[in-house]
């Protein structure tokens, strides 16, 4: 089974592997409690804000050009009417809407000019002849009436440049500024990190060169956290050739950035980062391989193995692995539901303990074969456990929609406070959803989080002909904004 969607070139296939099975993005928040910063505010109003893609639409006549919209959060929740929409033909954005762009296939959401609001950065695919790249980061910078393009700019690159892989953020030097971490070169064995505060002209404040391959391999996922707990984030980089995977390496944050010696890491298909436990470490959950074989993932039943933090990173020996036949977690363990499809961690019970929700995006529901689903693990003193596991999907009471064959809700999740009531709130996509006779439209719904955990009561649904945007095969919500994960098959 295989995504029904329009020729596209081969490089961009390859680029979009991660709807074959390897993740689109990498990028993760650091360890959180109760009180976690507001990350995801792009307005300035102490609400988390929400940034949705849909990479597969078509926009000005350019298949797979894609667009990206920004919902903003508010006592409550979603309201469509205050949902913008965002292409490279809006004002202010640089370039132009053409084929196989994907605009917004990755996206980080960060402050990256320090000026207190959380600014949008967006991967699109494309070639660029001025000075013969590949790809753009465009910055979309955080305002107070919301995101726009205006004044939106494209990070520098130089000529000959794969611009925009792996794209990751984080602190890794410590002096409160968001970094960003990707590929920016004509080297393909090295990633720059781009140390913030960044310029309005997109210029970082210095640049850094890591040698990230040694071999043919690369990189399917990326984790930033501060898993040592010294108060610097680190980064996780994990590999995969072929159909193997190829284990992962820690780069230790430092005063002066990134180490370049790194440390030896398990692999991962994809990843989350929260304290679970509150010790003071950040822990790091993942999506293992099975078997090691990276073809292997749509069949999977998936499995989350947690590595717990560490004063010298993500401990080898404290570990804990859950599965659906886990004690407490709802379901059961089954060819293809794909548990930990995708990852996102936050507090949804306001205990001071980050809870994990785990996309199964396979799940069947009754009968119908890939509908999907997403449990939420609860975190506590002792770390994620399946005690008080809750499911739910489209025939969940109270969640809008019917559950239907080839959805794969569960695609795309985050944990994010779009209330405001210090309880996280889980936002779902399900980019399968056809909508009407519109085939993998796409949609993303919001639960709210509550003193038991999620709940379906007042959860809320937005698709794009609710935003009157493109909806044909657009995919929308196959990635939020920092969402990482294997990505997922579209039947």
């Amino acid at each position: 089974m295989g995504i029904r969607r329009p020729a596209i070139s081969t490089a961009v296939a390859a680029a979009l592997i991660g709807s074959l099975g390897v993740p689109l993005v990498a990028g993760t928040a650091s360890a959180q409690g109760a009180a976690a910063t507001v990350r995801e505010d792009f307005d300035g109003d102490g609400y988390q804000d929400v940034a949705v893609a849909a990479p597969g639409a078509t926009v000005g006549g350019h298949a797979w050009a894609g667009y990206i919209t920004v919902s903003y959060g508010s006592a409550h929740g979603l309201d469509p009417e205050r949902t913008t929409v965002i292409d490279q033909d809006s004002p202010g954005v640089p370039g132009v809407s053409g084929d196989d762009q994907a605009f917004g296939y990755a996206m980080i959401a960060r402050d990256l000019d320090g000026d207190g609001l959380t600014d949008l950065a967006v991967a699109a695919r494309g070639y660029r002849p001025e000075n013969n790249v590949s790809g753009s980061v465009i910055v979309l910078w955080g305002r107070k009436g919301g995101i726009s393009g205006q004044g939106a700019v494209r990070v520098a690159a130089p000529a000959n440049a794969q611009v925009g892989e792996d794209i990751t953020a984080g602190d890794f030097n410590g002096d409160g500024h968001a970094d960003v971490f990707m590929s920016n070169g004509e080297d393909r064995d090295y990633h720059d990190v781009l140390y913030g505060p960044f310029t309005r002209d997109g210029a970082p404040a210095r640049e850094q060169q890591v040698q990230v391959y040694s071999t043919d391999n690369f990189i399917n996922s990326t984790a930033t956290g501060d898993f040592n707990g010294d108060g610097i984030e680190d980064l996780a980089t994990f590999y995969v050739y072929e159909n193997h995977a190829e284990g992962g390496k820690l780069w230790l944050g430092t005063k002066d950035g990134l180490s370049t010696v790194p440390q030896r890491l398990a692999s991962s298909s994809g990843t989350a980062v929260a304290d679970f436990d509150q010790d003071g470490h950040a822990d790091l959950a993942t999506r293992i391989f099975p078997n090691g074989d990276t073809e292997g993932t749509e069949e999977d039943p998936g499995t989350v193995k947690i590595y717990y933090g560490s004063s010298s990173g993500p401990s080898q020996s404290r570990t804990q692995t859950i599965t659906q036949n886990t004690a407490g977690v709802p379901g059961a363990s089954e060819k293809g539901d794909q548990f930990g499809g995708r990852l996102s961690a936050g507090d949804a019970n306001g205990d001071g303990y980050p809870d994990l929700a785990v996309g199964v995006p396979g799940e069947a529901i009754g009968t119908k074969k890939k509908a999907g689903a997403v449990v939420l693990l609860k975190g506590g003193r002792g770390g994620l456990t399946g005690q008080g596991a809750q499911a739910f999907h489209q025939d969940t009471a109270g969640v809008p929609g019917v559950a239907e064959s080839g959805d794969v809700f569960g695609g795309s999740v985050r944990l994010l406070d779009v209330t405001g009531d210090g309880k996280a709130d889980l936002v779902a996509g399900a980019p399968g959803e056809n909508l009407g006779s519109v085939v993998n439209g796409g949609a993303v719904w919001l639960l709210r989080g509550a003193t038991g955990g999620l709940t379906a009561s007042k959860s809320v649904a937005e698709n794009p002909t609710d935003i009157g945007a493109p909806a044909a095969k657009a995919l929308f919500g196959e990635n939020l904004s920092g969402d990482n994960g294997t990505g997922v098959v579209i039947p």
